[in-house]
């Protein structure tokens, strides 16, 4: 089966743990350079491709620590250009025979770095054409004390002698600064010199070009009479994703809503028309939200809310799945045409989601279970199949334009696999489920009023599980509270908190507290990720 390295040139990224790994392998895209990324303890003997390049990020740690990570020596005879950035730059340092110490005092913020050109191609090639000097973004509190042999310094800043070095005679490069960030004005150029020209890795990582081959990938992957039914929830992951699966099998790809129960409010409803109308796809309605909710009945641990509903909701396909085929066979001993079994389950995965539920420290450093790649049942009778797993939001919505998908459709904000289970903090009930889907729906329904939704990534309520007193009327009131959450974002792995102009906050604030029972304060969460996460749970 043909994979996505096999297509696209891939930049390998080795991610040391640094908040910023994620940013090298948006600009390296931005350079239309397919990279991807993996623990820094991957060993290459697994990796089932030759990369073009090797970046090794930054991180927390200090390579001269008993337990800081590092990597597989096997990469520095791998015959490819490799890049260290910060940590990577130490890493590579201490492994190739040079010396790492702690600063006199760490340094974090602007510098300028002073380039040093040597009249050799090879060695200067980083910064070509890049001028004598550049401001940078410094992030670090070690640094190399001594360069490895065989190495030039290209760069220097006023505290750090060895902020650039590059190998006078093989493709290996080190930068103490952190060209992934915006706060480095020619950071981006610097990774274009870096993948471009030193590696050669060809601009061809589009979606006009991932469009065609990934459906010729999806047709190898099903065969000719493979069925996949599909997870659609309305959001653009899913829709984009399903409108894909449709253009490479056609009748083949069967779409299915789940209602659970904890969806938004008349969202099931407005999805069956908006998917039959918008984009012609066979759906059909599942409504499971009795089963869901008596099996979350009790239940306040998010990963076990996301487990549970992972859970069921393959239960709840397989059934489905069953179903369709059962149908089929009625169809043959009709005398139709034999048709394929269902083998498949479309999910809509991003790559944030890979990124954010890995670690190389192992499942206890990841941050949460996501819904599309953890809390799925082990014995799984349907193979998951992920056409966008390899793809940021912003790389989803240039597929779904062009997929023709409606402007309304590809502009959604996301909404989370567990839906309201994951906002509701405590226990989930039908009360606790109207509740927060009427505040909701009042919060969406003034920022489109306002003109607003367009700028914000996303936007949602929350159900905390605490209660408040309050004043309605004459009355003492003692009732729950609605934190209210919106971001801006561009691929959700950092996102900062929407300014709302007070006069939006008041009327959402007052339309919640007089509409909805139950309701007598709200909050805004001023919360920037890092260090919050865009959702509470």
């Amino acid at each position: 089966m043909t994979e996505i390295h096999d297509q696209f040139d891939t930049i390998l990224i080795l991610d040391f743990g640094s908040q910023y790994s994620h940013l090298i392998t948006r600009r390296c895209r931005e350079h239309n350079v397919y990279a991807e990324l993996m623990p820094c303890t991957t060993k290459l003997k697994d990796v089932n491709f030759i990369p073009k390049g090797v970046i090794l990020s930054g991180s927390p740690y200090s390579v001269y620590d008993k337990d800081s990570p590092h990597v597989d020596p096997a990469v520095f005879d791998l015959g490819v250009p490799i890049l260290g950035i910060c940590y990577g730059l130490q890493e590579m340092a201490w492994k190739l025979g040079g010396e790492v110490s702690k600063c006199d005092h760490r340094e974090y913020g602007p510098a300028d770095i002073i380039i040093k050109k040597f009249g050799n191609g090879s060695v200067d090639a980083l910064f070509q054409g890049l001028g004598d000097e550049m401001r940078v973004w410094m992030s670090h509190g070690d640094q190399l004390s001594k360069p490895p042999p065989d190495f030039h310094v290209i760069g220097h800043t006023n505290t750090a002698p060895f902020a650039a070095l590059a190998h006078n005679s093989k493709p290996f490069y080190g930068i103490q600064f952190h060209p992934e960030v915006t706060h480095s004005p020619n950071g981006k150029a610097v990774i274009g010199k870096f993948i471009l020209d030193i590696c050669g890795c060809r601009k061809h990582w589009t979606m006009e070009e991932f469009i065609g081959k990934e459906i010729t990938r999806i047709r190898e992957i099903c065969g000719p009479k493979g069925r996949v039914i599909g997870a659609v929830s309305g959001g653009v992951d899913s829709t984009v994703a399903a409108k894909l699966m449709h253009e490479a099998i056609g009748d083949r790809f069967h779409a299915i809503m789940v209602d659970n129960g904890v969806l938004r409010l008349n969202e099931a409803q407005q999805v069956n028309v908006m998917l039959n109308k918008d984009l012609g796809v066979n759906l059909t309605v599942v409504d499971a939200s009795d089963l869901f909710l008596s099996r979350l009945e009790g239940v306040e641990d998010p990963e076990q809310k996301r487990k549970i509903i992972g859970n069921t909701f393959i239960n709840v396909f397989e059934d489905e799945a069953a179903k369709i085929e059962a149908a089929a066979e009625v169809e043959e001993k009709a005398g139709a045409e034999a048709k394929g079994r269902v083998e498949w389950l479309l999910q809509g995965t991003l790559y944030p989601d890979v990124i954010e539920s890995i670690s190389f420290k192992g499942p206890s450093a990841t941050i949460k279970t996501h819904h599309n790649v953890g809390g799925l049942l082990k014995d799984m009778k349907l193979k998951l199949i992920e056409p966008l797993r390899e793809l940021f939001k912003d790389e989803v919505r240039a597929l779904g334009r062009l997929l023709s998908i409606p402007a309304q459709l590809v502009g959604r904000h996301p909404f989370p696999g567990p839906g309201l289970a994951i906002r509701i903090l405590g226990p989930v009930n039908r009360e606790q489920v109207r509740i927060l889907q009427l505040a909701d729906n009042i919060y969406i329904e003034e920022i489109r009023k306002a003109g607003l939704y367009d700028q914000i990534a996303q936007a949602f309520a929350v159900l905390l599980p605490v209660k408040a007193v309050g004043v309605m009327g004459d009355q003492r009131t003692y009732e729950q509270v609605i934190a209210l959450r919106a971001v801006q974002s561009e691929d959700f792995m950092t996102a900062d908190w929407f300014a709302f102009p007070p006069e939006v906050l008041r009327r959402i604030s007052s339309r919640i507290t007089n509409e909805v029972a139950g309701i007598n304060r709200v909050t805004y969460d001023i919360s920037s990720k890092p260090p919050a996460t865009v959702e509470w749970l």
